[in-house]
């Protein structure tokens, strides 16, 4: 059953992004997710970007979104969870990579490195610098972070995996990990693996149930739920649709 939580803060991020603060802690590990309800409409997984207060990111890209980004504080929801695979950190000196909102989980991830004293560089890349969301809390947890823009308008033109390619033949990095649109995160796994560099990747599905009791979220046998999200990026290369668009019935893309 849903627990209960207040919505105690909402930030605007960016003109799509906002940020969701609740009334209460949660016990998660980077990379994990809730089943976050709206009392009437529906729920959706949200990975978690801050466990104290317990924090989310959420995109206004689809119908429920719409709606939760209409949430004002003082509000009441649900979730259930944290559920799935998390991250694991590995090594002395990490890359994280991350495109558009997929910095939300990978800010939870760079807190509990830095908490390891570990040596983080965060690659953020957007379309444009409006777009751009948690550069300044990366910095602030004392992360080195190198930002990319499809437009020029903000750090180096074009995409991020072309400026973390780029410093993974400049340095040594024990690890590498990434959240963010699939075409992304499949040439950065094709491109780690090709060096010999562990490379940890967060897919998105569209979950029904979180626990791996519907198979909704199945990916060539894989529950993405339950046996991801995170998967080594060796795992989800031998897939077969991993890194394609999704589309409905109608041959719209879907959205959460």
């Amino acid at each position: 059953m849903p627990k209960q939580i207040v919505l105690k803060e909402v930030r605007e991020e960016s003109p799509r992004v906002k940020t969701f603060v609740f009334d209460r802690a949660v016990e998660a590990d980077p990379g994990q997710f809730v089943m976050l309800w709206v009392p009437g409409v529906n729920e959706k997984p949200f990975g978690v970007s801050k466990t104290n207060p317990f924090t989310i990111r959420i995109a206004c890209v689809g119908a429920f979104t719409e709606k939760m980004c209409d949430a004002k504080p003082g509000d009441k929801f649900g979730y259930r969870g944290p559920f799935g695979k998390a991250f694991e950190l590995r090594g002395k000196k990490v890359l994280l990579v991350a495109g558009g909102y997929g910095a939300s989980p990978l800010r939870l991830l760079a807190e509990k490195a830095r908490q390891r004293a570990m040596d983080v560089t965060v690659v953020q890349g957007a379309k444009t610098a409006a777009d751009m969301i948690l550069q300044k809390e990366f910095e602030e947890l004392g992360c080195r972070t190198m930002i990319t823009t499809d437009d020029g308008t903000a750090g180096a033109k074009g995409l991020c995996t072309d400026s973390a390619c780029s410093l993974l033949d400049a340095e040594k990095f024990d690890a590498v990990y990434s959240c963010g649109p699939e075409k992304m995160m499949k040439r950065l796994g094709e491109e780690c693996v090709k060096r010999g560099i562990p490379c940890q990747l967060s897919l998105e599905r569209y979950f029904k149930c979180g626990m791996g009791v519907c198979g909704q979220c199945a990916v060539d046998g894989l529950l993405v739920c339950k046996d991801g999200p995170v998967f080594e990026a060796e795992t989800v290369l031998g897939t077969k649709d991993f890194g394609t668009v999704r589309r409905d019935a109608s041959g719209k893309k879907i959205m959460l």
